[in-house]
């Protein structure tokens, strides 16, 4: 008999929790040859989350609550998670219902026959136009320049093997994209894709904000890719190029064809266009230098305040 892990992220998901639940339970029940244990990580949250899980835990007795200072992202609560597993599988999945916990029983299968990595990818989503062009461009533009394997719509929704785990527990990265990590131990995944729905409206309103998505953009990137600071490098010699032609230009226009160039309106459009390269250039450079300081300052990625487990008198109900 295996054990299987499963984490959850929880931040401000409260109305979801208890559905998760009784999914998992059935999930649990149609792999009957397996033991589970369910680990909910809450992230910091301020809705009813925990109490939720506090009153779920006298219902589950495979379930524990690993709770977290405050705030770190998803993808720490999620390590914080695999942190405290016990598992021989971990499976990762959000708490939000939008990722269908019905095709756990088809990863354990392939994971039974011998993969250590299988990934549920979005064949598809309901996100909305602008939320639906902002994650193709990326994962575009990630499987162009960063991980090739990289699913096309992306994935959230994982198992990866006790093996895979414990070498990403290894890598004490701040800032980490979790997703990129599993792809770049190159361990080949198994893809299962499906049609991502829309959040329902009982459960509440996403916590996925523009400001968390451009963070996880910029995060993806600097950590798996040198394209970012190599497209500065060439957008300054492109630029000290034409500004050499255009320095040319002037010469022969005033010395030897004795045409008068007239200044303000070139000069500024050459002075807004330089300053304006320098600063997206400075930017790109800080991206990295601010992530290298973190590293140095080698201050954990999470902080678990505490662990709490259903009492061994409680009883499971299936």
């Amino acid at each position: 008999m295996s054990l299987i892990s499963i984490v959850v992220p929880v931040y401000n998901n409260a109305s979801s929790l208890a559905d998760l639940l009784e999914k998992f339970q059935v999930v649990a029940a149609q792999n009957a040859e397996d033991a589970f244990e369910f680990i909910f990580v809450n992230d910091g949250s301020v809705d009813d989350s925990v109490s939720v899980l506090q009153d779920l835990l006298h219902r589950e007795a495979r379930l524990r609550l690993v709770l977290l200072s405050r705030n770190f992202g998803s993808n720490a609560a999620i390590l914080a998670g695999m942190s405290q597993v016990s598992g021989d599988a971990i499976i990762a999945i959000a708490a939000d219902l939008q990722d269908p916990p019905e095709l756990i029983g088809e990863m354990l299968s392939m994971w039974r026959d011998g993969q250590k990595v299988v990934l549920a990818a979005r064949k598809s989503r309901d996100d909305g136009l602008i939320a639906d062009a902002f994650s193709n461009a990326f994962y575009a533009l990630f499987r162009r320049f960063a991980i090739k394997t990289m699913p096309r719509h992306g994935f959230d929704f994982f198992l990866i093997d006790r093996q895979v785990c414990n070498w990403i527990s290894h890598i004490q990265e701040n800032n980490a994209y979790l997703m990129g990590l599993i792809l770049w131990l190159g361990f080949e995944p198994k893809v299962i894709y499906y049609d991502r729905k829309k959040r329902e409206k009982k459960y509440g309103r996403s916590m996925w904000t523009q400001a968390k998505k451009i963070k996880y953009f910029i995060d993806s990137f600097v950590s798996f890719s040198y394209i970012p600071i190599r497209a500065a490098s060439i957008i300054g010699i492109c630029l000290s190029f034409l500004g050499l032609i255009y320095a040319i230009a002037v010469i022969i226009l005033r010395m030897i064809l004795q045409i008068k160039v007239e200044g303000w309106a070139s000069l500024m459009i050459v002075v807004l266009i330089l300053s304006g390269s320098q600063m997206l250039m400075l930017g790109i450079i800080g991206e990295y230098m601010w992530r290298n300081l973190e590293e140095t300052r080698r201050r954990p990625r999470y902080i678990i305040s505490d662990v709490i487990q259903a009492s061994p008198s409680e009883k499971t109900v299936e």
